[in-house]
């Protein structure tokens, strides 16, 4: 039974990745971690969740829940994802990592520590976005420069960080199909007298409101045409299902700081 931990256990991600991991014939919920301080540290898991006692309690000891495990997932913050990535390395403890919202100077740091640990990390788990990813790579190559590129994406009004790690990934992709860089070439947004469109542009746009999932449009709009790639996501259980599917890929893997494309043998290595 490969042994899984789940950080950030108290939010919607979290409790979902309890019952997926629970659901799994060959998983095992070895810890349920929560930062110090929060309410549910001390209680009973199930009951916390709104089930019956389960006989393993919430707890803030990041030592204890690695000494545990052999993988955790983690769906919490930018600073505690990198902090943890480090003690999960130190451990020879698999992390996958869900978080999104990272600075530059936070994936250098979680790329340097996959020199030594077991990392997958995707600003996506789910199947159908990796799938978008490796499509826009190719419409990207495919299209010349004269195809404007925009990627729209759409999230419920509590979403912290913006362009979503999602769009970030489908920038990085088509990026990376026109052979640039997106840091040179991103665009997050227009407002006022912005001048005419920058040749090259990688346009983002984010929505916020209500209980939107998540949804993410790449457009290519070109002389007198359009193509349109798009996913949308309608049941949030497929990202835990798609972080156990990455937690469970790790076992026996070199270090590295692999992602989903990896996991799902859309790319090899």
């Amino acid at each position: 039974m490969r042994k899984i931990a789940v950080f950030g256990v108290s939010g919607r991600m979290g409790q979902m990745l309890v019952r997926e991991v629970d659901a799994h014939p060959g998983a095992t919920l070895s810890a349920a971690v929560e930062r110090a301080g929060h309410e549910w540290i001390g209680q009973d898991l199930g009951q916390t969740m709104g089930g019956g006692a389960r006989d393993l309690l919430v707890s803030d000891d990041i030592d204890a829940a690695l000494a545990a495990s052999d993988v955790i997932i983690d769906f919490t913050a930018p600073a505690a994802t990198v902090a943890l990535a480090a003690r999960a390395a130190n451990a020879g403890v698999g992390h996958v990592i869900g978080t999104t919202g990272f600075e530059e100077a936070d994936l250098a740091a979680i790329a340097e520590i996959g020199t030594r640990g077991h990392i997958v990390r995707a600003g996506n788990m789910s199947l159908g976005v990796n799938l978008l990813v490796t499509l826009a790579r190719q419409v990207a190559r495919a299209l010349g420069d004269e195809y404007d590129i925009e990627i729209v994406e759409a999230h419920h009004r509590h979403k912290v960080d913006a362009p979503s790690g999602t769009a970030l990934m489908l920038g990085e992709a088509v990026a990376e199909g026109r052979g640039v860089s997106l840091s040179d070439m991103a665009d997050r947004g227009r407002d006022g007298i912005t001048g005419a469109r920058r040749d090259g542009a990688i346009g983002f746009h984010a929505i916020r409101g209500g209980d939107f999932i998540g949804e993410h449009d790449v457009i290519f709009a070109g002389p007198g045409e359009r193509v349109t790639l798009r996913h949308v996501a309608s049941d949030r259980a497929l990202f835990a299902r798609g972080a156990l599917r990455a937690a469970m890929w790790l076992e026996g893997r070199g270090p590295g700081e692999y992602s989903m494309l990896d996991v799902l043998g859309l790319i090899g290595r």
